[in-house]
């Protein structure tokens, strides 16, 4: 099909007529890319299944990555490219008059994720297929994502993302292995062969239909599975009104993330949670037993890691399954699920570690929350034995407390494996956040720094700097992206400095029409292009970027004197629909915008951008064309980010605080080659637990901060009134909860910084490349191997090269 040029065309032009009953000539951008979609899919078909042949007949351990989001991308070029043909399809489509990139770009990014977890969830699924590893995603097929960004006025505005308006050329739906979920009704209890068992009964059903996705390996046979589930009405008999019901179901895998600021937002939320583990292990256990006779074994062939908090109703669900269906004994049952269930932790705060009302949980999953409550009452008892009378530590720990069950009480309790993110988010778990938990069980704890796919976010992202890398260190770190480091051997080599250099400005350029198009603003490619692109929330600091943006204004406007290089700010991000704070970050940010924007006295100084509807797509647009990137959370607060690393392996200098991964990052690429500033964790913690901040001492004590603080109210934005408020409150009020103030005079010192050694245009081109060149190690393929080896016990299994 793909064998060369000639081939491709004929087959292509052949399958589109046959396909939609019309010429060539009459057909749309959307026909062909489907076109084109289907045959790559029907190309890696025969792989795909051989792949999960061979693993059945080795016998060989599959892990499975249980996900609430997976956030996948396009998919066509990055196809094309790991199966090796993205040339021959290029050079065949262009001479039908077809440009690969308009192509790509008919491409909806998949609604399945948001921000970093299902980013990374994405990348480790890359990882594993590329490195011939049996691993497999499993998440929730969400008709219309978290939502598509509008910004109107300022405001964020929120409309349904119709990613399946088109359908989705990569998925095949598989009717035939749904699966049947049960909500509310009872537990009735029965005695068999002189034990006490128990059903669930009179329950609500909720169809789940698989959708498969194929992963497809870089330059390897091997296809692994992403499995997403449908929710579809079941054909049960329902004891209410059909209409009300079909709403109910299908709002199931509607959206991500529905808002539960109250009790129906978190009946759908648990709702989703539970089917997806219920589906997803059903259906993997149904697989299993066709080759295995006992579940005993299930730990040696079959590994379920949880990806956060979402998914750990995995472990209450398998020990239904083994009690309820495989009339295992408790001990028995919790031996097999706990070797078998691992848990990623990917926060220390608090109001990310879930907690379900019981109220509302056991009306809902009657059956799953008898399991806990057992579960705990267990846990508790042990706790009894080994600290007798230390209430205070049993009510501390315990899964259920207080009216509320404990996710992730739950997740470490049942699992063999608890890893963090990065060493220090590692290390705060143990220490802090979970310490009483690491006393009793200090062999679960481990870190694994996160990692990105390098072929993504490098190979695809940034032709031109990988083509330049190849032509000077040769292809292998490709397959083994620790090479990079070879790039630091070059460093003194003008020609190579040159090139990075010319490739740094000719995606500046490209960026620059992007945003051009899209805002309708000129920037300058040789200005700084200083950016941040993230999910929108007060930890990651978003507004402290923005005063400072405010306060390089009114230098800019005061003193004639003052000079700086130019400098374009990019922000990107998302607030959550019900996160009233966070949009009111995004108002300022266009405020500002506006300002900046259209005074001719400081705009060939300065320029504010907010690119809307951040996603994939547009962040590998972002990534190659940025100078500086912008990690500035509140130490302690972002367990250890992804987004700096691929900032990182496009040549950006990071400006950040010693939080999650930057801290490693400092460490590989060297203390002169990262901006640093702000508290340290240490200083952090020590605050929250201590005390001793006071924000209104720095707003009287630095005029720098009080004028820009005032300027949320005072007249300096025209006509938005009491609009910043909340804002200003939070800082002075409220004493500024992530010490954005406390923090201020030494990011404004970084970035003055920052900006006079990128005038020194060799020394900045050389920390580029010593970035690039230690980036390596933060390579997804890194972090899944050490999954493999330390956590899942799986092997690569290899089949031909393609």
């Amino acid at each position: 099909m793909f064998s060369n040029k000639e081939e491709f065309k004929a087959l292509f032009l052949q399958r589109l007529e046959m396909t939609y009953g019309k010429s060539f000539n009459d057909s749309t951008k959307w026909d062909q890319f489907h076109t084109l979609g289907s045959m790559i899919r029907e190309y890696i078909s025969p792989d795909w299944i051989q792949t999960n042949e061979r693993y059945r007949s080795t016998g060989t351990k599959q892990v499975y990555y249980l996900s609430i989001e997976f956030l996948l991308g396009r998919l066509l070029r990055h196809n094309l490219m790991n199966i090796g043909m993205e040339e021959v399809v290029s050079n065949g489509l262009k001479e039908l008059g077809i440009d690969l990139d308009e192509l790509e770009e008919v491409e909806a990014d998949a609604g399945l994720g948001n921000g970093g977890l299902g980013r990374l969830a994405a990348c480790f699924l890359d990882s594993l297929a590329s490195l011939n590893m049996p691993g497999h995603g499993c998440g929730i097929r969400y008709k219309h994502g978290l939502f598509e960004q509008k910004i109107v006025d300022g405001y964020q505005v929120e409309l349904p993302e119709q990613w399946l308006r088109h359908g989705h050329v990569w998925e095949v739906r598989k009717a035939d292995l749904a699966i049947n979920i049960p909500f509310w009704g009872t537990v009735e209890s029965y005695t068999e062969k002189g034990g006490l068992r128990f059903r669930h009964v009179d329950a609500e059903m909720i169809t789940a239909v698989p959708y498969d996705i194929p992963v497809v390996g870089y330059n390897t046979n091997t296809v692994n599975t992403l499995r997403l589930w449908s929710a579809e009405p079941s054909p049960y008999p329902i004891n209410k009104d059909i209409l009300k019901y079909k709403r109910e179901t299908e709002s199931v895998s509607e959206f991500l993330y529905p808002d539960d600021t109250h009790d129906e937002g978190k009946i759908l939320r648990l709702k989703q949670q539970y089917f997806l583990v219920s589906a997803s292990i059903r259906s993997i256990i149904r697989s299993y037993k066709r080759n295995h006779a006992s579940l005993l074994k299930l730990p040696q062939y079959i590994g379920l890691h949880i990806n956060d908090t979402h998914p750990v109703l995995a472990i209450p669900e398998l020990m239904r399954i083994l009690l309820d269906e495989e009339k295992l004994g408790w001990d028995q049952a919790w031996e097999v699920t706990t070797k078998t269930i691992s848990y990623t932790n990917h926060t220390t705060l608090s109001e990310a570690l879930e907690k379900w009302p019981i109220r509302l949980f056991q009306p809902l999953l009657p059956r799953i929350y008898m399991i806990i409550n057992e579960i705990n009452e267990r846990f508790c008892k042990d706790l009894w034995l080994r600290y007798p009378g230390d209430w205070e530590r049993i009510e501390a720990m315990a899964i259920i407390a207080h009216g509320k069950v404990k996710m992730a009480h739950l997740a470490i309790v049942g699992s063999h494996s608890v890893n963090g993110v990065a060493k220090i988010h590692t290390d705060i778990l143990k220490q802090r956040e979970m310490v009483r938990f690491f006393e009793i069980s200090p062999e679960k704890f481990n870190n694994k720094t996160n990692g990105i796919s390098h072929r993504r976010w490098l190979l695809k992202a940034n032709p031109r700097l990988a083509a330049l890398i190849t032509e000077t260190i040769g292809p292998s770190w490709v397959g083994n992206p620790s090479s990079l480091s070879h790039l630091g051997e070059h460093l003194n080599d003008q020609s190579l400095l040159g090139q990075m250099n010319a490739i740094k400005r000719g995606n500046k350029e490209s960026l620059a029409l992007k945003i051009k198009e899209k805002t309708g603003i000129t920037v300058d490619p040789a200005s700084i292009f200083d950016v941040q692109v993230k999910r929108l929330h007060a930890y990651k600091r978003q507004l402290l970027n923005i005063l400072h943006i405010m306060h390089l204004y009114k230098q800019i406007k005061d003193d004639q004197s003052f000079n700086m290089h130019p400098r374009t700010f990019i922000f990107g991000a998302k607030a959550s629909p019900g996160y009233y704070y966070a949009k009111k970050i995004i108002k300022l940010i266009h405020a500002v915008a506006d300002k900046v924007n259209h005074d001719p006295k400081v705009n060939d100084k300065l320029k504010v951008i907010f690119l809307e509807n951040y996603r994939v797509s547009l962040a590998e647009e972002i990534f190659p064309a940025t100078d500086i990137s912008e990690q500035i959370s509140t130490a302690s607060k972002e367990a250890s980010g992804t987004g700096n690393m691929k900032f990182m392996m496009n040549g950006a200098v990071t400006l950040g605080t010693l939080d999650g991964a930057n801290i490693e990052i400092m460490e590989k690429a060297g203390e002169e080659n990262i901006f640093v500033f702000g508290l340290s964790a240490s200083e952090v913690l020590n605050y929250y637990q201590n005390g001793g901040y006071h924000s209104r001492e720095y707003y009287h004590l630095d005029t720098r901060i009080r004028n820009v603080v005032d300027s949320l109210g005072n007249g300096f934005f025209p006509g938005v009134g009491d609009e910043f408020e909340t804002i200003y409150d939070s800082l002075l009020m409220q004493n500024d909860q992530y010490f954005v103030l406390r923090d201020f005079a030494s990011y404004a010192d970084i970035h003055k910084q920052a900006g006079k050694a990128y005038e020194n245009e060799q020394g900045w081109l050389k920390m580029s490349l010593m970035n690039i060149a230690h980036s390596g190690y933060f390579s997804s393929d890194r972090t899944i191997r050490e999954y493999a080896d330390d956590i899942w016990n799986i092997n690569s299994s290899p089949g031909a090269v393609r």
